[in-house]
């Protein structure tokens, strides 16, 4: 077994790895770059190195750098971690070539999957079953298109040397092809380095399903159960559960029988996944293959009992699989959800900031936490704004739901925008709790999902009002305690006039930037609030009491008690209420007028990013839903398009570069309405 490894990766990925090495004895030697100084996997490995500039092309995709380190501090073996460099063949050729150990598979059978076109040709010889499209090597765009109409629409195009859901558009009819291609092509450059696509056709109604495999150096090979990844955004998978509901045993048995002969076929070892669409009729047909540690490996983990990182380092180092397939036993159920810095009302644009506030469910049998952040961390534009994963299990999937949505409820993130409650509303769908699954799932439901902000706006204030009275109060006894004259009536937090009840106002801004002022008479510990906003004012009045202990308050509206978390940061509060979470900023001007709409207006960056292509220019003449800009940020293509009928009067950046959230791009006269 190694005594030493370095870890080619950051954030939550390099800390899960060195948390298993650390229990096996093993030392860990961690990379980072100037973004990542301060990071949490720098602090758990024993020793770490620089090895360039934020950007992942000038840091963490520069294998010989790596390579460097590792021999300089004396690593026996590199683990890639997932992304990256894990499914790099000119990685893991270096690693070979410098006597040093690569924690995956060999570099053939990496080649061979590194292209989807050419695992498919593999997997059909190994009699693994396909879903009907086009994987050749001719990438003429007119070639391209007529094989398309020869599989049919709806189809899928995707990056042959993608994943994570870049490079890939789903083209419901012959229009839509130039475009599509044109877009995942950009998006696979950028993101792989190469564009090659291949074309399939688009299932209407799938299950996104996953056999998760260990090969050895020694012929063996095992499957171990399945994990249903369907409900996915822009490919990208949000919910993972294993087992997977409703899978027939024979099945299961025949996928998993299937994803061990395509790892065999390509002389595998170590752990790999193959990915399966499972129809409504019972057909499932083979993915792609992932040749490397998956981000949902802890569902597999919860129900195997297994660590799925040890045996990685064990095959590597040479050793047997741990157990063979009969020895294989699952138990109960898991389900894994991926909390990210973005925005679901907004088309899931990734958010950027820092965690000014991070608590995080209690952790134990039944709730594991893997994140490689910690409170007041960036999220930056540099990486995946993943923050953590949040992996629950229990006896049944009943149950295992039950725990996620309290963990879930437990999880309170404030200043960055998070997908904490839209998680939330997908569990609580009864379509998901009666685990009708497919990769549609989202859009399907989407009205249900995506449900007002404002239905609790009311009780949101008079809450976060109260937390600036308690709190208020709270201080002014602390300085009175700590002050030479106690008694002093500077200390006191009144409203207090004569024959009249004690009055206070507290000034509140939404995120939509509607002002709100809170009317607060005190009698007693008792408050009546009246709250009045731009556009409505309401004329019930609430009673309110409560106790503030640090962040938690301890609410009573008109004889409802609530036990709620409020963040207090950087002039915003956010109160946390069960899975209803609502930021608000202090103490700001309210504004009652009605500004009107000017005739011209801008487009402004919907995040940090950099601007990929610039399609007008001043002076031209645009349309409603015209594509202006593409831009490009946390690896994800997005189109700014027009908003209605104008002339562009100003264009303020050129492709290449870097622009700023809220930064102005583009000025545009519109045309009278």
């Amino acid at each position: 077994m190694f005594n030493k490894i370095l870890i080619a990766n950051r954030g939550e990925i390099a800390c899960r790895v060195i948390e298993t090495a650390h229990k096996m004895g093993i030392r860990c030697v961690a990379v980072y770059s100037e973004a990542d100084a301060d990071s949490r996997h720098v602090s758990m490995a024993d020793e770490a190195f620089l090895i360039g500039p934020a950007p992942s092309k000038d840091s963490y995709l520069k294998y010989e750098t790596i390579i460097d380190v590792a021999k300089k501090a004396g690593a026996q073996a590199i683990h890639p971690g997932y992304g990256f460099l894990s499914e790099n063949s000119l990685f893991a050729q270096a690693c070979a070539d410098n006597d040093i150990v690569f924690i995956g598979p060999p570099i053939g059978a990496i080649e061979a999957m590194g292209s989807k076109s050419a695992a498919k040709i593999i997997m059909e010889k190994a009699n693994v079953p396909l879903v009907p499209g086009y994987h050749g090597d001719n990438q003429d765009p007119a070639f391209l298109k007529a094989e398309s109409a020869k599989i049919g629409y709806p189809q899928l195009l995707k990056a042959a040397y993608g994943g994570g859901g870049k490079g890939m558009r789903i083209v419901e009819n012959e229009k839509e092809f130039d475009d599509a291609l044109a877009s995942a092509k950009r998006e696979a450059i950028n993101g792989f380095g190469n564009d090659k696509m291949l074309i399939e056709r688009y299932l209407t109604k799938p299950r996104h399903v996953e056999i998760q495999v260990f090969c050895d150096q020694h012929g063996n090979g095992v499957y171990l159960a399945e994990r249903d990844c369907s409900v996915q955004r822009r490919h990208q998978k949000v919910i993972e559960e294993a087992p997977a509901p409703g899978l027939p045993t024979e099945i299961r048995i025949a996928m998993g029988e299937a994803a061990v002969r395509a790892a065999q076929a390509i002389d595998y070892e170590g752990a790999g996944t193959v990915e399966f669409l499972y129809d409504v009729d019972g057909s499932f047909y083979f993915m792609e293959m992932n040749t490397r540690l998956q981000v949902e490996h802890p569902v597999t983990e919860m129900i195997t009992g297994q660590d799925l990182v040890q045996w990685q380092l064990q095959i590597a180092s040479g050793e047997s699989l741990p157990i063979s397939q009969q020895d294989v036993a699952v138990n109960g159920h898991a389900f894994e959800v991926r909390i990210y810095a973005e925005d679901p009302d907004n088309d899931f644009l990734p958010a950027t900031g820092h965690l000014h506030y991070l608590r995080q469910p209690e952790q134990n049998r039944h709730v594991r936490v893997d994140t490689g952040v910690r409170e007041n961390d960036e999220v930056s534009t540099f990486y995946d704004p993943m923050i953590a994963k949040l992996i629950v299990w229990d006896e049944n999937r009943e149950r295992a739901l039950q725990r996620m949505l309290r963990a879930l409820d437990d999880y309170r993130i404030a200043g960055v925008t998070t997908n904490l409650a839209f998680l939330a509303s997908l569990l609580e769908h009864k379509s998901f709790q009666a685990a009708d699954l497919d990769t549609n799932f989202i859009t399907k439901h989407n009205d249900d999902l995506f449900v007002s902000k404002t239905k609790n706006q009311e009780q949101s204030l008079a809450l976060a009002a109260l937390y600036q009275l308690l709190k208020q109060a709270n201080d002014n006894a602390t300085l009175a305690e700590t002050s030479s004259d106690p008694f002093s009536p500077w200390h006191g937090f009144t409203g207090w006039k004569v024959n009249e009840a004690q009055q206070f106002t507290v000034k509140l801004t939404d995120e939509s930037g509607e002002a709100h002022v809170i009317s607060a008479e005190q009698v007693d510990n008792a408050y009546t609030m009246a709250v009045a906003g731009n556009d409505s004012v309401t004329d019930s009045k609430l009673l309110v009491t409560g106790t503030l202990n640090n962040d938690e308050l301890l609410a009573s509206i008109d004889g409802h008690q609530i036990n709620v978390t409020v963040a207090d940061f950087d002039n915003k509060l956010t109160v946390f209420n069960n899975n209803d979470i609502t930021t608000f900023t202090k103490d700001i001007p309210v504004d009652y007028a009605n500004a009107e709409l000017e005739q011209g207006g801008g487009l402004t960056a919907p995040m940090n990013g950099t601007l990929v292509d610039v399609m007008v220019s001043a002076g031209d003449k645009v349309t409603a839903e015209q594509n202006l800009i593409i831009m490009e940020a946390m690896k994800m293509e997005y189109t700014i398009k027009a908003p209605k009928d104008g002339v562009v009067k100003e264009v303020f950046f050129a492709p290449g570069d870097l622009v700023a959230d809220g930064a102005e791009l583009i000025a545009i006269e519109y045309e009278e309405e």
